[in-house]
């Protein structure tokens, strides 16, 4: 394929799940600012007021970039899981595997499909937050940065789950018992400074701790971990997470029979 027609073929996979997502907006962009509403009320109205100060900053403030990082995360990977185990199970797969288009536009097709929805569900919320605290953005580079990082890692690895889950149950194991764990435990409502020691050296293995600190430090200027380490780490696992899942799709991993 010609370049032109790479662009145009990658343009339709594109446009094809974004119009998906959108088809059903009431399942994929408003059940994360409910949520965030729900977590707000709770967390920050009746909680925070107990808790005080967070780091410096009111605990709203402090939760706010946590709650647009989870739904980042949660929509990115729930995107693509579901998306390209869809198209695997109908076998419709099988009309992009016998296309001439390559397998990495296949794949950066459905990557950017779930970096699309994550960055507008985490921009809602974040407008979401502004109802009920105010938020001034200190770096704005580095805030858009490690949004699009984290929608492709999270993309990334919801292709992943697709690749291998057999059935509909097997797409819910990782997001169930893997992914909501450290997102609850990456420092979305709290600062790792108030834990043990040892249970700071735990928390830092996490890598979503490392996600949500460098957002943090981009919206309101606080982190717990070193922010050119934890972009470091987030992009050497964008490479690592791509090259699997690419050599998977060329081989035909869980697709072919």
């Amino acid at each position: 394929m010609e370049i032109k027609e790479q662009l145009r073929s990658l343009y339709v996979l594109i446009k094809k799940e974004v119009y998906r997502f959108f088809r059903i907006w009431s399942q994929t962009l408003i059940p994360s600012v409910l949520t965030t509403i729900l977590y707000f009320l709770i967390f920050g109205t009746f909680i925070g007021e107990r808790i005080g100060k967070m780091s410096g900053f009111d605990y709203m403030q402090f939760m706010a970039p946590g709650l647009v990082m989870l739904a980042v995360i949660t929509n990115a990977y729930s995107n693509v899981v579901s998306s390209f185990f869809g198209v695997k199970f109908q076998r419709s797969i099988e009309e992009l595997l016998v296309s001439p288009m390559p397998s990495y536009l296949i794949l950066i097709g459905f990557i950017m499909g779930g970096v699309i929805r994550g960055i507008i569900v985490g921009f809602l919320v974040l407008l979401t937050s502004l109802i009920f605290t105010d938020i001034s953005i200190q770096n704005i580079p580095l805030t858009l940065l490690v949004v699009v990082l984290t929608a492709i890692l999270f993309s990334i690895a919801g292709f992943l789950n697709a690749l291998f889950a057999d059935n509909f149950d097997d797409i819910n194991i990782v997001p169930t018992f893997v992914l909501t764990p450290l997102i609850y435990l990456g420092g979305v409502f709290y600062s790792v400074d108030l834990l043990s020691p040892l249970w700071q050296t735990v928390s830092k293995l996490n890598p979503l701790l490392y996600m949500v600190n460098a957002f943090r430090y981009g919206m309101i200027g606080v982190s717990d971990i070193d922010v050119v380490f934890a972009v470091s780490m987030i992009f050497l696992f964008i490479v690592i997470f791509f090259g699997f899942a690419y050599y998977l799709l060329k081989k035909g991993y869980g697709i072919r029979t």
